[in-house]
Parts: structure tokens; C-alpha cells; sequence
């Protein structure tokens, strides 16, 4: 009878030594969430690197019939009490003063086994055969594949050295700055007062919508002066890193490594100094704690947990909560959940992945279906006694979750944003992955979960001379603006606002429990789509001249699930990035049937696609195709500069025709009539200083430069161009372009009723995109549910009103 070494050395061929370039996995299985710490195990394949579950190992050697495994089994070790929760004192998790995610230890076990008859042996041993040594000690040695997706914090953006502070000039004019009695040189306003660090002069801070803060003082000063650092007295003490600096030009909090220096210019002795007002930080933080993180996160609330199929928690990567957000709402829907679960086994989609199966999106989807849906993942975390028995094991009230490692890794391999551990748009991400669905099941569109989100809007443009031009593009949401005027509490709010005036002259500050603001109902929001919007210098092909168009826009086909986008995120006077501090009145039952496109009317008739005559009149012979007139359009560039670049670049493609109206957009003959007589101009030039100050928003420097160009390089059009584009991103010109710059003519896509049910929503905490927490609330068996990373819960009071994103499911009759 062979031995289990001699049986090891026949295998030998099929044992590598790991390459420093080879991936390694070994804390989680290729094709299900099992870890060294599921039961049974995790195996190692010592020629693949890839990771198995026990049940799934034997599914590997039939496939590739390697035979040889290292073993890992992780076992908890005992806690002796529980760590008390602390207070957190900073947005993040799992980072020193932020929200303390309780990592238990393990300690760690190793054996060789061979398959198929699972032969075991033990490891560490001088026994074993040299290259299986050297071979386990690498593996055991390198960095998982796995924790390059370490967790990170998620943060509201660290203090960063400032750009202005080691060469900032003060002037020598004499100003002394007194330790206390601080008052604004232009108003009456004791508090929230900043300190300009190049003239000392004393100015308050910006106002707020509701009227609470400053009057502007100190941002007005910037804008007539130019300089640039500002410290806000009352921050200042013998810790001078707490102090908080702000630099106008970066528009940030800022770090300010001369501070000292520059306070002692206007003799301030920070060491004997008090603190007396809070940071922009510290505000920002208590604001998200005391509101949007309690009603969001239904903070005490008595959320009882959820266990089982469909109620598995994602656990947080560190800044993945905008993903797991969006994908517990995409598997609550029946297209995903017929496409990766019910109708794909995971036995299938391994068998038709490639060697390598953590790099296809279709096996990873299908892997986080089966892990979400299956309830094998939703058990509560066993708990060992106070002396390690395992025996005398606890049910906790939380469970674990999954961790998405290996499908955000390959959803994101084309974005290098996605890819990041930086907070991400839920929104952008949503595009992205419908696009990325979309390009995985090509050729395949019976298959396609995407389609159930995609609808057609027309746009329907009528010059004054009666003619119409319609123009059709494809898109995956509703993107709404929302009407603060169309209010429906604007009592309360003039009453809150005299209120919060009269505190503000007597410096006190109202309890963020007494703040009113805004209720817009949703029905203004989708009237305000609707509405008709005038388009100057539209130029007229009827009129040969330049005129004013009316635009309005409606839907031709309504999509299974209906995914509205509240634009939240607005620019503020002098270009501040802003979130609307607004409520949105959310019906559970919505009916959008008056909004269905009626197309070209009998009676109407076309704007003429050429001019007849005249020296700049098109030739008839070129058309633009409208294939790519409907991408661009779609994008949000005029129709007629689209049709204008197309037939520049001779219809040779929508990334030509983009890149010609980009390069020629304030051309002062762009709105002329189409001639094919001069197509060579001066591409527009950008502005660096333009650029950065993009960038400093918060903006990606490619999107930047894009919007600029898309805006003639003006600042202010080019934030209002990134706002009204939520579909636009980085990744334009790469592969990953955005998924609502499809084909218009999308044959077959779903079409019904124009009624829909709430089905669930995205909120977002925070006052950026790019920093916060996003949580989802989803409407299943007949009740809320709230879905907060890993943890999954019976909401007692969904925040209907406070939704980023809303989705809704067409009510079939």
C-alpha cells in the first residue's frame, strides 16, 4: 500500500514554488465566501495559488486534477471580556478614533492534503519533500491576493499641507490679535470667526442655507485680496495640529506646518490659549452623528437582526460601502437574481470560467449571488466563552457577512477610482456596473440582468418657426433636479430662518434636532424633468439664424426598475461643491404614465437636416449619422454641435466626434450653419490653475479637464457641467465609458406600465460624494429591512425621505 509521502513525491510535478509576480490566494475561496476559518477549511492549490472551500476543492481536481493542497484552518481565540465601544472622534472605521470594528484574533493551523482521497500531512515537517517546503513558506510568506484590498478608513478627507503655507508673505502692519473679545471687522458676529494669516484681519465664516454661520465676511475678503490661509480663532491651544486652518484657493482644511510662526507675527501666544468653538471637522462630525448617521443608520432604534437567504451583511473593505449598498439592491431584483442564482449554479459558472476564475465578472457575480441569496453566510457569529471552550459557544446578534474582495477587484480592474480604497459616488458605480453587466453578457441579451434598468427619454426640440427636431437617447436613471422653491413648508422655514437669526446675533446655536428644512415633494421633482426648458442660440436649419428652442422631454419606454437620482450635490456662490440639506416626499406607489414620449405628431414636421444654398451651406452629400449624434447628445452636448461633429469627423466615430467638440466648442463659429469648409481650429486651451482648482473639489483630474474643455475652460460651467452629468467620469475615453452613452435604437428593450412600488433606496451621510457612508433600505417579504454593511436588521422607520438614490419596480396589471 502506498504511503501518504510516497503518494506526495509521485505528485511533485504538480507543486510550484510560488514567483514573487504570482497571485496568491489563501484567505478566501475563488468561487464561494468559505475562509480558513469556515468550516473545514480552505485549500490552497499548489500549482494554481487558488483557494477552495471544502466543498468546492473536489470541483478544482476534476477540473484541473491537481491533486496537492495546503490546508488552512483558522480557530478564534478566546476574548476575556468585551472591549468597550468607545465614542467615535472620527468618520472611519477601524482606524485609531473611529468606529471600532471589533476584530477578534485567530490562530492558525496547516496540513498537506492530496485528493481525491483528502490524504493528509502534517505541516510544519523536516519530512516533507524540499520543493513542498519551500513552496508552503512562500505562499505562507506573501501578501494574499486578497488583503491588497486592505480595510481603510473612511474619512471625511485627512488635513493635507497646505500648498500657500510655507512661502505665505505677512504683511508687517502693525496688527495685534488680543487673546480673547474677537468680534468680525465688518458685522457684530462673535463666533465662528477666522483669522487671516497674511493681514490679521478678523472676519466671519460663510453662511449657511438655513442662515446660521457667518455673512461671508472672511470668503469676500479672500476674493478682493487673494490671500490665502485663515485660522478660526476659538481652535487655537498649546495643541497647535488642532487648530483648524483653512486655505481658500485649496478649499480645504489644511495643515499649516509654520502656524507658530505665523501667529506669532500678530503676537498670539498659542500655548495659554483655550479652545472655545468647534472645528470644521469636528462640526461636520457631530452633524453626521447627531443627524444623518442616527436617522440613516436608525440609530437607537431597536433594529432586531435579520438572518438567512437574502439578508447577508457585506462586510466594509474600508470605503465599500457605496458598493455594497448598491448590490443589495441590484440582488433584490428579479433580473439579477434569475441571472446569478436561480438560474446559474456556482458548480456551472466554475466550470465555464477561465483557468483563472477571480478575474470574470460573470463567475464573481454569480459568487456574491449565491453568498447574498444562499443564507449560507447569514447565521449569527458564534462567540467562544470567557476560557476559549468551544464547547460553550454564544449566538451574537450580528453576523459576519462577506466580503466582496474578488468582485470589487474585478469590477473595478477599468477603473482606477473603483479600485481605490477613496469613497466612490453610489451613483457612478451603479452606471458603472450595469455598463460592465452589459459588456460581460454581450451577444447574449436573453441573459442581460442590465436591460430591466434601460429606458429610452426623447427630447423634443421646437424652434420658433414650428419645426421639430427629435433626438432619442438611452440612459439606466432619472436624473432629478430638486425645486427648493416648490417647498410645500415654507411657513416653518421663513419661521425657523427668523428664529435662527435671532440666535445667531445672540450667538447661541440651535439643537440639530430643531432644524427645519426644506420638503419637496417628488412629484415637483419629476415635473421639474418634464417642464419645458429653453435653449438659447439654438441655430434654426428652418430659420438659417440663431434663435431660442423649447426643450422637453419624456420617456418612450419605461424600464422594469426605475431608478431616480435625487441631484443633491449642487455648486454654491464661489464654486463650493454643496449637498442639498433637503427632505424629498417619496411615495411608496408613484405613476409616471403622463410622462411617456408621444413622438413626432400628425401636423408636425421636421427641422431640415441641411441648409439649401448659401456659401455655408452643408453639402448634401454628407450626413450626420445618428448613431453617433444620440451618444454624444446623450452626454448633454447641444444636438446641433453634435450633428456638427459627426460630420467633421465624416462619421468616423463617437470618440473622434467627441474629440473634435471638445476642441471646438468656443469656436465663434460653432453655432454657424454645418460646412465642411474649415475643420481645422485651436483646440481649447486649459488652464492649469483651473484644473487644480477642480481637482481640490474633489473632481478627478481627467473629468476636470474634460468639463473645462466642455465649458470653454470657465470654472463655474465647467462644476454646473460635472453636476447636471452624473453619468460622466474618468473613464470617458477608456473602456469603461459611460454606460448611458449607448445607442438610442436598443431593440426589445422592456416596456410596460408606467405605475411602480417603492422597492428600496441608497442614503448617503455626509456632505461630498467623495467621503461619508452609504446605507440601503430595501422593501422584501413584506417589510423594510436596512442593510448597513454587514449588518442586517428589521428597520423600525426607513428614511423614506432621505434617499440619494430610489428604486422602484413597474407594478405589472
Amino acid at each position: 500500500m502506498t504511503s501518504p509521502m510516497e503518494l506526495l513525491r509521485s505528485h511533485l510535478s504538480k507543486v510550484r514554488i510560488p514567483e514573487p509576480t504570482n497571485r496568491i490566494y489563501k484567505q478566501e475561496c475563488c468561487i464561494s465566501f468559505d475562509s480558513p476559518r469556515s468550516e473545514g477549511g480552505l485549500f490552497v492549490d499548489l500549482f494554481t495559488f487558488l483557494a477552495f472551500g471544502k466543498e468546492y476543492v473536489g470541483w478544482n481536481y476534476e477540473k484541473t486534477g491537481n491533486p496537492v493542497y495546503l490546508h488552512i484552518q483558522q480557530r478564534r481565540k478566546p476574548v476575556p471580556e468585551d472591549r468597550p465601544l468607545k465614542k467615535p472622534t472620527l468618520l472611519a472605521i477601524g482606524v485609531e478614533g473611529g468606529f471600532d470594528n471589533q476584530e477578534p484574533e485567530y490562530e492558525e493551523t496547516y496540513s498537506i492534503v492530496i485528493l481525491p482521497d483528502f490524504v493528509s500531512l502534517p505541516f510544519p515537517s523536516v519530512e516533507l519533500p524540499e520543493k513542498v517546503r519551500l513552496a508552503v513558506d512562500a505562499i505562507l510568506l506573501a501578501e494574499g491576493a486578497e488583503r491588497r484590498e486592505q480595510l481603510a478608513s473612511w474619512t471625511a478627507g485627512k488635513k493635507k499641507v497646505s500648498a500657500y503655507a510655507m512661502t505665505l508673505q505677512q504683511i508687517d502692519n502693525g496688527v495685534i490679535v488680543p487673546p480673547s473679545g474677537w468680534k468680525c471687522s465688518k458685522c457684530n458676529k462673535t463666533d465662528n470667526l477666522w483669522l487671516n494669516l497674511t493681514d490679521g484681519m478678523i472676519l466671519c465664516g460663510r453662511r449657511n442655507w438655513d442662515g446660521s454661520g457667518g455673512n461671508d465676511h472672511a470668503i469676500e475678503h479672500y476674493k478682493e485680496t487673494n490671500y490665502p490661509l485663515a485660522v478660526k480663532l476659538g481652535t487655537i491651544t498649546a495643541d497647535l495640529e488642532a487648530a483648524d486652518v483653512f486655505s481658500y484657493p485649496e478649499d480645504d482644511s489644511v495643515e499649516d506646518p509654520l502656524l507658530a510662526q505665523h501667529l506669532s507675527h500678530f503676537g498670539i501666544d498659542f500655548s495659554s490659549m483655550q479652545k472655545t468653538e468647534m472645528t470644521t471637522a469636528e462640526r461636520e462630525l457631530d452633524q453626521n452623528t447627531n443627524f444623518d448617521w442616527n436617522r440613516i443608520q436608525e440609530s437607537g432604534q431597536e433594529v432586531e437582526p435579520l438572518f438567512g437567504p437574502g439578508y447577508t451583511g457585506l462586510i466594509n473593505l474600508g470605503n465599500s460601502c457605496y458598493m455594497a449598498s448598491v448590490m443589495q439592491v441590484m440582488f433584490t431584483t428579479h433580473s439579477f437574481i434569475s441571472r446569478y442564482y436561480e438560474k446559474q449554479s456556482l458548480k456551472a459558472a466554475f466550470a465555464m470560467a477561465p483557468a483563472d476564475p477571480t478575474l470574470e465578472l460573470n463567475t464573481q457575480l454569480t459568487k456574491l449571488g449565491h453568498g447574498l441569496l444562499s443564507g449560507r453566510y447569514s447565521q449569527p457569529a458564534k462567540e467562544t466563552d470567557e476560557v476559549g471552550n468551544s464547547k460553550a459557544t454564544i449566538s451574537s446578534t450580528n453576523q459576519e457577512g462577506i466580503p466582496p474582495r474578488m468582485f470589487k477587484a474585478v469590477v473595478a480592474a477599468n477603473h482606477p477610482e473603483f479600485l481605490s480604497m477613496r469613497q466612490q459616488d453610489a451613483l457612478e458605480f451603479f452606471l458603472h456596473l450595469l455598463d460592465q453587466v452589459e459588456r460581460a453578457n454581450a451577444g447574449k441579451p436573453e441573459l442581460d440582468p442590465s436591460r430591466s434598468f434601460k429606458f429610452i427619454i426623447e427630447e423634443r426640440l421646437q424652434c420658433p418657426s414650428g419645426k421639430v427636431a427629435y433626438n432619442r437617447r438611452s440612459d439606466y436613471i432619472l436624473s432629478l433636479n430638486i425645486p427648493l422653491h416648490a417647498a410645500t413648508n415654507k411657513e416653518q422655514l421663513e419661521t425657523f430662518q427668523k428664529m435662527k437669526a435671532e440666535m445667531n446675533l445672540e450667538s447661541k446655536e440651535i439643537a440639530s434636532d430643531e432644524i427645519v428644512r426644506p420638503r419637496v415633494p417628488l412629484e415637483a421633482c419629476l415635473a421639474n424633468f418634464s417642464a419645458p426648458e429653453e435653449v438659447f442660440d439654438f441655430y434654426s436649419t428652418a430659420l438659417n439664424a440663431k434663435t431660442t428652442a423649447i426643450k422637453t422631454a419624456a420617456l418612450t419606454t419605461f424600464p422594469d426598475y426605475l431608478v431616480l437620482h435625487m441631484r443633491k450635490f449642487v455648486m454654491e456662490e464661489g464654486w463650493v461643491p454643496k449637498k442639498l440639506d433637503v427632505y424629498i416626499d417619496v411615495p411608496d406607489i408613484i405613476d409616471i404614465s403622463h410622462m411617456r414620449s408621444k413622438g413626432l405628431q400628425p401636423g408636425e414636421e421636421l427641422l431640415p437636416e441641411t441648409v439649401s444654398g448659401g456659401e455655408n451651406a452643408e453639402s448634401t452629400h454628407v450626413t450626420a449619422d445618428e448613431d453617433i449624434v444620440s451618444k454624444l447628445a446623450s452626454m448633454g452636448f447641444n444636438y446641433f454641435h453634435c450633428q456638427k461633429a459627426a460630420i467633421k469627423t465624416s462619421n468616423a466615430g463617437v470618440e473622434e466626434a467627441m474629440t473634435w467638440l471638445l476642441s471646438h466648442m468656443d469656436d465663434p463659429d460653432i453655432d454657424d450653419p454645418i460646412s465642411n469648409d474649415s475643420r481645422a481650429s485651436e483646440a481649447v486651451v486649459v488652464d492649469e490653475a483651473s484644473v487644480e482648482t477642480l481637482i481640490s473639489f474633489g473632481f478627478q483630474e481627467d473629468l476636470a479637464r474634460k468639463a473645462l474643455k466642455a465649458s470653454g475652460g470657465n470654472i463655474e460651467k465647467a462644476t454646473d457641467w460635472i453636476f447636471s452629468h452624473p453619468e460622466a467620469s474618468s473613464s470617458m475615453d477608456t473602456d469603461t465609458a459611460s454606460s448611458t452613452a449607448q445607442s438610442a435604437d436598443v431593440p426589445g428593450l422592456p416596456d410596460g406600465s408606467g405605475r411602480y412600488k417603492l422597492m428600496g433606496l441608497v442614503s448617503h451621510i455626509g456632505t461630498s460624494t467623495q467621503c461619508g457612508h452609504y446605507v440601503a433600505h430595501i422593501y422584501k417579504d413584506g417589510r423594510w429591512v436596512i442593510f448597513n454593511d454587514s449588518k442586517v436588521g428589521a428597520s423600525v422607520k426607513p428614511p423614506k425621505d432621505m434617499g440619494y438614490l430610489y428604486f422602484f419596480e413597474r407594478i405589472n396589471s
